[in-house]
């Protein structure tokens, strides 16, 4: 407690002093109409050194249909009805002189009623990013950093600003190695990262925490390949985008999710993350084990731009194309914030031992390709100051050699409205998901397919 506790009182003390100051210098305070957008202290007096802060608050309330012999609490439950917190975030950046900068991020996730308190390294609030930077050049051609961060390669996904997101969550395919060797998508990493003309580039020389800190059981080497449970290397990453456009922002390695029209962005990029003897497998229990190397890779485009500022209407979408080795036939499922803790099903009858096959979950990493697309406009503002609407759509569409040619193919449609950005939005998802079962033959089959009803009510400062 005494970690949230201190962090809290940093706070509290920066907004103290900001207001003292107003109270000694009232004249800065010309007029009350405009509000401030950011709770931030500025430390020289053209603002270039400041300390900042902000809050992420991401509430769901969620219907599910289960997948087949779900239970929760040693029940079955064909349907769950759920609520929980999505994320729940405390950011502090300051940007000390010129040349130094320092991030922190302080929260947790998916936190609901099935939340994991067993062994698991971040079993509460935790550190996502703990991160000091030094700006090489004048502007942002070349920024080194180092410390606990999500500076990744592969794609803009795998490094999300999740504030700003335009569907009801990422493709959290993309943050590749999730709660398996990294802390949430973050990893102990050396990085560079800038931008040069039209360039925007990161490398990162990661260390990966041992799978058998991630909080399950240590895997055991089988035909289907897993993390490696001995031995461990030292993770290649890098990311490059060409920006037609403006350029994005680039305080923090985050890369948001829309502008709603107030930039004029196109990307394209390419990104990979590669890793030596990552993984292991066995062909049977009589050979010895086999370690192989993990390779992902992902060519990406992005466009987010207005169309009217007249009337604030504008368009965002996205489209990549992802080449995941991982080794043989290796596949996991994951459900995010399951609702469910275990299943009535085994391995003779479902893909059991691919991670958790119950409540919302579906194969979501594996080797193999994946295509994922999403689309959204942003309609022109309502009456009387009410806001605005964006409709959305996405789709993901994997093959996944473990499934023998069954694909998964995941669609989520849904809608914005936008009470103040992203500051203040609710947003209701409608999302349909593949199951699959094993037939007499010991072969894959596509299974009822099930839906997730969602609300998310968000607010950020």
């Amino acid at each position: 407690m005494t970690k949230p506790i201190i962090i809290l009182y940093i706070c509290l003390q920066a907004l103290t002093a900001r207001a003292a100051e107003r109270a000694v210098n009232p004249q800065r305070d010309t007029t009350r109409a405009k509000e401030k957008e950011q709770l931030k202290y500025n430390l020289n007096e053209d603002g270039s050194h400041y300390f900042q802060v902000t809050f992420l608050n991401q509430a769901w309330l969620r219907f599910n249909e289960n997948n087949p012999g779900t239970k929760a609490d040693g029940v079955v439950k064909p349907q769950t009805f759920d609520i929980g917190l999505r994320r729940t975030r405390i950011q502090m950046f300051t940007q000390l002189t010129d040349k130094v900068f320092l991030y922190f991020q302080f929260g947790q996730n998916s936190f609901n009623s099935q939340y994991n308190t067993g062994n698991n390294r971040k079993n509460a609030a935790f550190f996502h990013d703990a991160v000091c930077e030094y700006k090489v050049s004048r502007g942002n051609e070349l920024k080194l950093g180092s410390g606990l961060t999500i500076a990744n390669g592969l794609s803009r996904f795998s490094q999300p600003g999740i504030s700003s997101i335009m569907t009801m969550d990422v493709p959290v395919f993309a943050q590749a190695t999730v709660d398996q060797t990294d802390q949430f998508s973050r990893k102990l990493s050396l990085y560079a990262r800038g931008q040069i003309h039209k360039i925007d580039y990161r490398f990162s020389l990661s260390d990966p925490f041992p799978i058998t800190s991630s909080g399950n059981p240590a895997p055991v080497a089988s035909k289907y390949a897993s993390f490696a449970a001995i031995g461990r290397n030292k993770q290649l990453q890098g990311y490059i985008a060409w920006q037609f456009f403006e350029h994005e922002g680039h305080t923090t390695p985050y890369m948001a999710g829309t502008y709603l029209g107030r930039k004029k962005v196109l990307n394209i990029a390419a990104g990979c993350i590669y890793q030596k003897k990552a993984m292991w497998n066995r062909a049977t229990v009589q050979d010895s084990i086999a370690f192989q190397d993990m390779l992902l890779m992902a060519v990406e485009s992005y466009l987010d731009m207005p169309i009217n500022k007249e009337n604030g209407t504008a368009i965002s979408a996205y489209a990549g194309y992802f080449i995941t080795n991982y080794g043989t036939d290796y596949l996991r499922y994951n459900g995010i914030m399951n609702p469910g803790n275990a299943t009535e099903l085994n391995s003779s009858n479902s893909l059991a031992g691919q991670g958790p096959v119950y409540g919302n979950a579906f194969p979501m990493f594996g080797t193999g390709r994946i295509i994922y697309v999403q689309f959204g406009f942003l309609l022109p503002e309502l009456r009387d100051g009410h806001g605005q609407m964006m409709p959305y759509v996405s789709s993901t569409l994997a093959s996944f050699d473990r499934l023998q040619g069954v694909n998964t193919n995941l669609y989520n449609a849904g809608v914005n409205w936008l009470i103040k950005g992203h500051n203040a939005k609710i947003s209701l998802d409608w999302q349909n998901r593949p199951t699959y079962f094993i037939d007499a033959a010991s072969r894959v089959q596509s299974g009822t397919r099930k839906n997730t009803f969602t609300i998310q009510y968000q607010i950020f400062i």
